[in-house]
């Protein structure tokens, strides 16, 4: 392959995945027109059409999607070996993408990134926060934290925290209001706070499980949201009971502005978990990473 093959082949990846001539041009330091310009001689040379242009968008034919996808495990293979290069030098180096939820990176990420970033300047640490989950892979990040039972099959995890359990709670002003509930069915009637789920858009149904009998509950109230922080305000506030991870709750349940019921029916399970492909692994300061955050408790 010829040295402009190889740049043509690079400058069409960047817009299929920007999907936009004017921000892969951006990425790539080169202009507008220049980038169009070696898109078309690419087309030209496949005899294929690989992008689909509008005055608003840019997207990819079959073929291009095609080409899209053999092309981006290569360049990340390139981009791998040329980052094992930093094995020669002194002090590990580079940047490290990660998505997270809010909370995770706060207690678990942030602790081990402060301490790396302080003793090794050369390296750079970028925290996406989401609330969905993201395909580390397509949208281009080194890893994702998630709890374990949602790590998909083909990742490698890392535990880095410890077991989680659910809490429900409501406030003490709540519970004046109404009984304390004894079991999952009693939710039914209850005001609940629902939180919506940013990956799928649907309610979450409140899980438990008692003598490896799991129970799933559809629970109604007036207010419902896709923010967790929020959700707490609420149950604080007395709007109805809430169902969240007990680190979430820790604090609150601690200075008695929250009161745990159900504790009996919210079993432990595998808590947050580093996740990433395997081709990571020759990163020597992806290692590093890994093993400031490696669980051993």
């Amino acid at each position: 392959m010829k040295r402009d093959e190889l740049g043509d082949l690079m400058a069409f990846l960047a817009v299929a995945e920007e999907r936009s001539f004017t921000r892969a041009a951006a990425r790539l330091g080169t202009s507008q027109s220049s980038l169009s310009h070696t898109v078309r001689r690419l087309e030209e040379r496949l005899d294929v059409r690989l992008l689909t242009r509008t005055t608003r968008s840019v997207s990819t034919t079959e073929a291009g999607e095609q080409l899209a996808r053999t092309l981006r495990p290569a360049f990340d293979e390139i981009d791998t070996r040329l980052e094992s290069l930093s094995e020669l030098r002194e002090k590990p180096a580079g940047t490290i993408r990660l998505t997270s939820s809010k909370n995770a990176a706060q207690q678990i990420l942030m602790p081990a990134v402060r301490a790396l970033l302080m003793e090794y300047p050369d390296l750079n640490i970028e925290i996406s926060i989401e609330q969905r989950l993201v395909d580390i892979v397509d949208e281009r990040f080194d890893a994702g934290v998630r709890l374990g039972e949602q790590v998909e099959k083909d990742m490698i995890a890392v535990r880095i925290g410890p077991d989680v359990s659910m809490a429900v709670v409501g406030s003490p002003d709540y519970f004046e209001r109404h009984p304390v509930p004894k079991t999952p069915h009693d939710l039914t009637d209850h005001t609940c706070i629902n939180l919506r789920l940013a990956t799928y858009g649907g309610l979450y149904a409140w899980e438990f499980e008692k003598g490896g009998r799991p129970v799933n509950v559809r629970v109604e109230g007036q207010f419902a949201c896709n923010d967790t922080d929020m959700v707490v305000d609420a149950a604080v506030a007395g709007l109805g009971l809430a169902s969240l991870p007990e680190h979430v709750l820790a604090e609150h349940i601690e200075s008695g502005k929250l009161v745990r019921v159900l504790e009996r029916w919210c079993p432990p399970f595998p808590g947050f978990h580093l996740y990433y492909p395997s081709r990571r692994q020759s990163s020597p300061a992806f290692k590093l990473l890994v093993e400031a955050l490696r669980y051993r408790g």
